[in-house]
């Protein structure tokens, strides 16, 4: 037995463990270390529409803000990943920005700049793309086939009891690795994006008429795009009108710009309307979220959680995180933990779902595999409240979100594995074979071995 002089300190318990816990405090890191920004005031700073404004578009934007912090190298880099393999524009505002290479020095500037976990999601460059399978050969633009379950334009019915409206085909900020990139944004060199065609206003009356006439949906995700790309008033009516649907009985708003935006959020004129739908669905019994998507704890920042704080002050229910999981950005356990601790812990953000990243073109460099995934899921396990210990989940085409331990079948040497379902989606109500059929999921090639990658190469 050891003796009790022996047993080890707490600090040295802390040391043993395969992850520790620090308490860190949020910071806004300080925009004026960039040339081009060396003037703007905070009260600029905090302006919705000043960063709109000011948002970075393309190289030579980037070039007016950094000044000589990037290389010549990183800018070639860049211009080559936009002309031959972005899926989306860019568009970052000075929020997101402002989160890359936080302590970088400038003559490191440019190294830490590439390795960045933000930059690498948010601003890709060619030399991050996989050199041998940039895509897979079963990707596809609208890998989940979303519109092919609209049931009018914008509205998918692809669960039994939920609805995912797309008000909006543009956001405040645009992801590379956007799972609607064949909707959402400007078209690139690669890609020329489909377009809504039908008036908001017409597009959102046959919404509503869906619903009210579609009794077993009680739960709408009003989309996009991004909602904050809604002018207020719209959004205000069309959730008011959703919330006279007896039927409805959750509503969740889904915006990135609470981490990309923020300063949106915080509008006084927003945040009174927030504040007149969060009461009539408190009155209603209706459930009112936000969900947000943050994938590193870089973006969690004092402005992010005052954003969050504020929406739960005014009477919303719950503000949730739905990231992605993705390679080079947080696909290990500490940076799953420490993002996760930083919403929870700082900012009142739940940590909800990490999804998978879905099978679009030139998205390999990002994916995991299906191992991987359950492996960072059993290594976040028993730190965090069980309330608040994301579900790491797989969106496999036709299926639907499936927790990754969930799996029927798993060929792990040509990385395919096979999932069932419990329920029919929209087109399959005629289907006698949807609940028996089992459903492929690709993992990424690379991360086969020689065996497997030779079987995919025959393949193509």
């Amino acid at each position: 037995m050891t003796a009790l002089h022996d047993a080890p300190t707490a600090l040295e318990r802390l040391d043993r463990q395969p992850y520790t816990y620090v308490r860190r405090e949020l910071v806004e890191p300080d925009w004026r270390r960039f040339p081009g920004w060396s003037h703007v005031t905070e009260a600029q700073w905090r302006d919705a529409q000043w960063q709109r404004v000011n948002c970075v578009k393309n190289v030579k934007q980037l070039r007016k803000v950094t000044g000589d912090l990037l290389t010549e190298k990183f800018y070639d880099d860049l211009a080559a990943d936009q002309e031959t393999f972005a899926t989306m524009s860019m568009l970052l505002p000075p929020q997101m920005l402002n989160t890359m290479a936080v302590d970088a020095s400038p003559a490191d500037f440019t190294d830490a700049f590439l390795a960045d976990p933000v930059r690498r999601y948010m601003l890709p460059v060619k030399s991050d793309r996989d050199p041998h399978w940039p895509s897979h050969p079963h990707s596809q633009r609208d890998s989940l086939h979303e519109a092919e379950m609209w049931v009018v334009e914008g509205l998918t019915h692809r669960y039994p009891t939920k609805v995912l409206a797309e008000m909006v085909s543009t956001c405040p900020q645009y992801c590379g690795h956007c799972t609607r990139m064949d909707l959402v944004g400007n078209s690139t060199p690669l890609i020329d994006k489909h377009k809504l065609s039908l008036k908001p206003v017409d597009r959102q009356d046959q919404m509503i008429e869906y619903l009210k006439k579609t009794p077993g949906v009680r739960d709408v995700v009003v989309s996009g795009g991004d909602v904050a790309n809604v002018p207020w008033p719209q959004l205000e009516s069309f959730l008011m009108r959703l919330l006279d649907i007896e039927t409805v009985r959750d509503i969740r708003l889904a915006t990135k710009a609470l981490a990309g935006l923020p300063q949106h959020w915080i509008q006084p004129r927003v945040v009174e309307g927030l504040e007149r739908v969060a009461r009539t669905a408190s009155r209603r019994g209706v459930n009112l979220a936000i969900h947000t998507h943050v994938n590193h704890a870089q973006s969690v920042t004092p402005l992010v959680a005052e954003a969050a704080r504020t929406a739960l002050e005014v009477g919303v229910r719950d503000v949730r995180n739905q990231g992605v999981l993705m390679k080079g950005v947080n696909a290990t356990p500490d940076d799953l933990l420490d993002l996760c601790f930083a919403l929870q812990g700082e900012a009142n953000i739940l940590p909800y779902y990490f999804y998978m990243c879905d099978m679009i073109p030139n998205a390999e460099h990002w994916r995991v595999s299906v191992w991987e995934a359950q492996e960072l899921q059993h290594a976040i396990m028993g730190y965090l409240p069980g309330y608040a210990t994301p579900r790491i989940v797989c969106d496999v085409p036709y299926v639907g979100k499936r927790w990754v331990h969930q799996l029927a079948e798993y060929d792990r040497e040509l990385g395919i594995s096979y999932w069932t379902k419990n329920y029919r989606t929209g087109i399959e109500l005629e289907d006698p074979e949807a609940l028996d059929r089992r459903y492929p999921y690709y993992d990424p090639i690379s991360t086969l071995g020689e065996a497997g990658q030779k079987w995919w190469s025959d393949q193509t």
